[in-house]
C-alpha cells in the first residue's frame, strides 16, 4: 500500500453495515490509545460497548494524562453508538466482578471481552534488571498482566453462558518476533510474552464452551501519548517522521499505525462467524488486514514488525516501503 502523506487527519469512515448489532463488548482499559479505538470501533459496528478504566475527571491518571473513561463514553454516545463507562481499577477483582454483575444485570450476556490494560508508561530502560527498583518494575507487570488475569477470571463466566464468546488479548510484538528479541526489560518482556500466552491457554480450556481466545498485536501504536512525546500530531506525524530537522520523531515513526488500525481489525475479527478457526493463536493487525482486506485511517496498511527485522538485516530501509 502507499503511505498517506500525514497532511491531513482523515475522518474515520463509518462502517458501511452494523456488523455487531445485539452484541455486547466490555473493554477493559479503553480510557485512551488502543483501548478507546477499540471502544469506539466496536460502538461504530453497533455493539453495546462498557468501557473500563481508573481515569475520570475527579481522579486523574497518575500517567499525567488528561483522557478519562466518561469522555471515551462520551465519543461513542456523540458518534451515536451506544457505551457506559464504569470507573474500575483492574486490580481490584471485587470491583470488576461488579462490572460483570452490572453487565449481567442489564444485558444478560458477554459476547466480547478485549483485555488492554498495558502498563507499558512504567516501564524503565537501560538498566539490569537486579539494579532495578522491584516495586517499580512489578507495577508494569501488575499492570499488564495481573490485570488481565483479574478481568478474565471475572469475566468468563458470563462469556461463557453463551456459545461463541470472543475474548481477546492485546499484546506487543507477534510470537515470531518475541521469541527471537529480548524487549529490553524483564518486566516488559515477560508481561507481553505471557499476555500471548493467556490467549493461548485460554483458547484450550474455552474450546469446550464453543468459545474463542486470540491474541492481536499492534505495530508501533501512535496513541495521543505517542503523539505528545514526539511533539507532533495525527496531522503531521508523517512529514514530522521525514523531517531530518527534526529529532523527534525518529523517522521509523514513518511505519506508525493509528489506534484504529487495531480497532478496524477488532471489529472484522469479531464479525467474522468464523473467528474460532484463529482460538489460541496471536495475530497483528497486519495479518488480520489481510485476511480481511482492512486498511489504517490513512488508506495503509502497516506492517511494523516486518520492518524491524528487515532494518536489523539492513539498517537503510525505508519504512514507508512497509505501508
Amino acid at each position: 500500500m502507499t503511505s498517506h502523506n500525514g497532511s491531513t487527519a482523515p475522518e474515520f469512515a463509518p462502517f458501511v453495515y452494523r456488523s455487531l448489532d445485539g452484541r455486547v463488548a466490555l473493554v477493559a482499559g479503553a480510557t485512551r490509545g488502543a483501548g478507546r479505538a477499540i471502544a469506539r470501533d466496536l460502538a461504530r459496528a453497533g455493539a453495546f460497548v462498557y468501557c473500563t478504566g481508573r481515569s475520570t475527571s475527579a481522579r486523574p491518571s497518575d500517567y499525567g494524562r488528561d483522557e478519562t473513561i466518561e469522555g471515551t463514553a462520551k465519543s461513542i454516545r456523540e458518534e451515536s453508538g451506544h457505551a457506559e463507562a464504569l470507573v474500575c481499577d483492574h486490580l481490584h477483582p471485587a470491583m470488576i466482578g461488579e462490572v460483570v454483575r452490572r453487565i449481567d444485570e442489564q444485558h444478560g450476556r458477554l459476547d466480547i471481552l478485549v483485555n488492554d490494560i498495558g502498563g507499558e508508561a512504567y516501564v524503565s530502560w537501560d538498566e539490569k534488571f537486579w539494579d532495578t527498583d522491584f516495586e517499580s518494575g512489578m507495577r508494569l507487570v501488575n499492570a499488564g498482566l495481573l490485570t488481565h488475569l483479574n478481568t478474565a477470571h471475572a469475566g468468563l463466566p458470563l462469556l461463557t453462558r453463551r456459545s461463541g464468546g470472543l475474548h481477546i488479548e492485546i499484546t506487543d510484538g507477534t510470537p515470531e518476533f518475541n521469541d527471537a528479541r529480548y524487549r529490553d526489560s524483564i518486566y516488559l518482556d515477560l508481561t507481553k510474552t505471557a499476555v500471548s500466552r493467556l490467549a493461548f491457554g485460554l483458547g484450550h480450556e474455552l474450546a469446550d464452551s464453543a468459545c474463542t481466545a486470540v491474541a492481536i498485536t499492534p505495530g508501533w501504536l501512535r496513541s495521543e501519548m505517542m503523539l505528545d512525546l514526539f511533539d507532533t500530531s495525527e496531522q503531521t506525524w508523517m512529514r514530522d517522521s521525514l523531517d531530518v530537522a527534526r529529532e523527534l520523531p525518529p523517522a521509523d515513526f514513518a511505519i506508525s499505525e493509528s489506534p484504529h488500525f487495531l480497532g478496524r481489525t477488532v471489529v472484522a475479527l469479531a464479525s467474522d462467524p468464523e473467528y474460532h478457526r484463529f482460538n489460541t493463536t496471536a495475530l497483528s493487525t497486519r495479518e488480520l488486514g489481510n485476511i480481511y482486506d482492512i486498511d489504517d485511517i490513512d488508506g495503509s496498511r502497516p506492517d511494523s514488525w516486518a520492518f524491524v527485522a528487515a532494518k536489523e538485516a539492513d539498517s537503510g530501509v525505508n519504512a514507508r516501503d512497509y505501508r
